[in-house]
């Protein structure tokens, strides 16, 4: 896709400090570092976002999580923790759309990185809660 910020990183157009690339992924730095180490990983076939993956895409593309986690973990003893993220869509907080995973390692409580859950237990009745998992099985491919 031309008009792609991955697209052209993944091309060579645009300069990107590297961590790991092979045929399928390209992982490298995130240039707005949350915390130091911070790395997107993304898929070298442009794919929008996790809707649009199907199996095959899926396993090349999280197969090669573990090993970029445990590099980046490794490469600094103070790092105690990782978050591993994956935005879908505007509301979700995804700003380039080509598929990317954050991984963001956490050094300590006050490294200023936090996500905040709500409270939505009064949501949270045995019933409700099969009433919401029944419409989602109905979707599930087989």
């Amino acid at each position: 896709m031309t008009d792609c910020i991955f697209c052209k990183i993944i091309a060579g157009e645009i300069p990107s400090t590297k961590i790991y690339e092979d045929d399928e992924v390209l992982a490298f730095l995130d240039l707005s570092q949350a915390t130091p180490g911070h790395t997107l990983l993304v898929p070298k076939q442009h794919v929008q976002d996790i809707f649009a993956y199907d199996t095959d895409l899926a396993s090349r593309v999280f197969a090669r999580l573990p090993k970029i986690a445990r590099a980046i973990k490794a490469s600094d003893p103070a790092i105690t923790g990782m978050n591993i993220i994956n935005n879908n869509g505007a509301i979700a907080y995804q700003s380039v759309f080509h598929s990317h995973i954050h991984l963001i390692p956490r050094y300590k409580e006050a490294d200023d990185f936090s996500i905040h859950f709500g409270d939505h237990s009064d949501q949270s009745t045995p019933a409700g809660l099969e009433a919401v998992a029944a419409k989602i099985r109905t979707h599930l491919e087989a």
